[in-house]
Parts: structure tokens; C-alpha cells; sequence
């Protein structure tokens, strides 16, 4: 069995037991997340089943908070002295997958 989730503004494929980096969230490490806007449940009966006639909730512990690798942004234009660098990391909460709820 897995869903797809929608989190901060990507869509992710999870399944009970295991980890996934999603954008930042809020609450304390050890605590309790609920994804309530499930696109698709897949079921044990190899039956897709759309997340809105489900009314499906995935629920998931916070792991831990990360920050993802250095990401190097360069803006460069010939003929003239433009040359602009910066640097971005990404914050990301590592959460585990507990259970699929079908209601």
C-alpha cells in the first residue's frame, strides 16, 4: 500500500515505514505530523482510489530537521564587471511514515 502527498507545494510517493525529506515543517522533533491532502491511495487490491473519494490521511512522525547541500547561484553577463554569486540551503524535516488511513 502507498499514497501520494502533497507538501509544501511538491508531490511525494509514501509508504509505511519509511523516510522522506519534505519542505520545513513546523513542531519538535519525536512529534506527530498529519497529511490531510492526499492525491491518491494505492490499496492492497492493486486499486488506485483518488484522494478525495477516500478521504485518506497519512500519518508520520518528525525525525529530524536537515539542511539540504549548498546550492551555488551565478549571474554573469559579458562585456561589463556583472558578476553576481550566492549561495542557498534548503531547509527540510525528515518524517516518518507510520500509517495510511482510509476512511
Amino acid at each position: 500500500m502507498y499514497a501520494v502527498i502533497r507538501s509544501g507545494g511538491k508531490q511525494y510517493r509514501v509508504a509505511p515505514g519509511e523516510t522522506v525529506h519534505v519542505e520545513r515543517l513546523e513542531g519538535k522533533v519525536g512529534g506527530k505530523v498529519t497529511f490531510d491532502d492526499v492525491v491518491a491511495v494505492r490499496t492492497d487490491e492493486k486499486k488506485v482510489v483518488p484522494g478525495a473519494q477516500s478521504k485518506a490521511k497519512v500519518v508520520g512522525k518528525i525525525v529530524k530537521h536537515v539542511r539540504g547541500p549548498k546550492m551555488q547561484v551565478l549571474k554573469y553577463k559579458t562585456g561589463g564587471q556583472y558578476k553576481i554569486q550566492r549561495g542557498h540551503r534548503q531547509n527540510y524535516t525528515a518524517v516518518q511514515i507510520g500509517e495510511i488511513e482510509l476512511a
